[in-house]
């Protein structure tokens, strides 16, 4: 069995009583205090996590717009230097390789932020379908060189804005500053108006070397905010409570993001042709078979990620996530189903366990912010 990988955080995490898991390898926090506690923390105040693991490639060249516009879904052309953009890499058939940021760094650089899981998967898959020279174009994975922070919560940008003299106020959403220096921090930082909670934050690059302190110095700088450090049982039920996907779960090899709602990144006519275009233009203009729909439980019960969902006696789909929400106080979760019973209000029944529990259909919009 190969040893769990660490992320330049971990020695830190044992001064906050962290209890930690392997996920897709990484040994990582599932939680400090309590996921509740940490959940409420980010709604409320703060959250501090650390995203370390998530993978980093570097695009670069005087074709790099070229090959990005070939491998993504999104219309990468609209970027300038300092945005942020969501896409997807597609196999032909429509399905999933990844879901990710792009980062437009200048003219000829992008930095791509993958899901830890598919790192390699996808820096093979991006590798093997680059129609260019060397010298055109040239992809590196980086992840090594980084340590990655998420600062998240309605104080997040009044704690960060104490420990640096760049007006963060200014960075607008999917919008990054590139050289932000932090007090006593030796590398500048990258940091950009994104995150995965439904809250406003912020995520932050730096050199691995200056990671830990960086941590350090948040969670000093929001001690007395209430900010915590944040685990990934919390991550998890804020970003579902959010409608955001989880890879492996709302989007997979054979889920395409139009099935999972996400046709917003989804640019089937732009002029560029990408890798899946005619099946992901085909489901935009004809609809899908199957698509995700949130649910709410009204048999007492929750809804977990894998259990069968019916109509009557049919076997329709399978719920993808799904959770006691620590907001909201109800059970719900997202479901990958027919199309024909995807309508708001349709009574279904959720295989827990030994039982078949009623669920009705809802809008997915769990969390609805002011």
């Amino acid at each position: 069995m190969s040893e769990l990988k660490r992320t330049p955080i971990y020695p830190e995490y044992e001064k906050f009583g962290a209890k930690t898991i392997d996920f897709g390898g990484w040994d990582l926090p599932v939680q400090f205090s309590s996921i509740k506690e940490e959940h409420e923390a980010t709604r409320t105040k703060a959250g501090l996590f650390d995203v370390s693991h998530m993978g980093e490639i570097m695009v670069t060249g005087p074709k790099a717009l070229d090959y990005l516009q070939y491998v993504t879904t999104n219309d990468v052309s609209k970027l300038v230097p300092g945005k942020a953009q969501y896409a997807f890499m597609c196999y032909e058939d429509g399905g999933t390789v990844d879901d990710f940021l792009i980062y437009m760094l200048d003219e000829q650089r992008y930095l791509v932020v993958v899901n830890a899981a598919n790192t390699e998967k996808d820096y093979e898959w991006m590798v093997k379908n680059n129609h260019l020279s060397s010298d055109e174009v040239t992809i590196q994975n980086v992840s090594s060189e980084y340590a990655q922070l998420a600062l998240q919560g309605p104080k997040a940008e009044e704690i960060l804005q104490t420990i640096t003299s760049t007006n963060l106020s200014a960075i607008k959403f999917f919008r990054f500053e590139q050289e932000v220096q932090f007090n006593g921090i030796q590398s500048p930082a990258l940091v950009s108006r994104t995150g995965y909670t439904g809250e406003d934050g912020f995520e932050l690059y730096i050199a691995k070397e200056d990671g830990p302190g960086l941590w350090n110095l948040i969670l000093e700088a929001g001690s007395d905010k209430g900010l915590l450090p944040v685990g990934l049982g919390a991550r998890d039920t804020l970003r579902f409570e959010a409608n955001l996907p989880l890879y492996g779960q709302e989007l997979s090899a054979t889920i395409t993001p139009i099935e999972a709602g996400l046709g917003f990144a989804v640019k089937v006519n732009k002029e560029a042709d990408f890798i899946g275009k005619d099946v992901l233009k085909e489901q935009v203009e004809s609809g899908t078979k199957r698509k995700i729909v949130g649910i709410e439980m009204l048999d007492k019960g929750i809804p977990r990620h894998g259990y069968e969902v019916f109509a009557g006696a049919e076997e329709i789909g399978v719920v993808t996530s799904g959770t006691q929400s620590p907001t909201l106080q109800k059970n719900i979760g997202l479901a990958f189903i027919k199309t024909e019973f995807a309508k708001e209000g349709t009574e279904l029944e959720v295989q827990v366990r030994k039982r078949r529990l009623r669920a009705s259909v809802i809008p997915r919009t769990f969390l609805k912010k002011d």
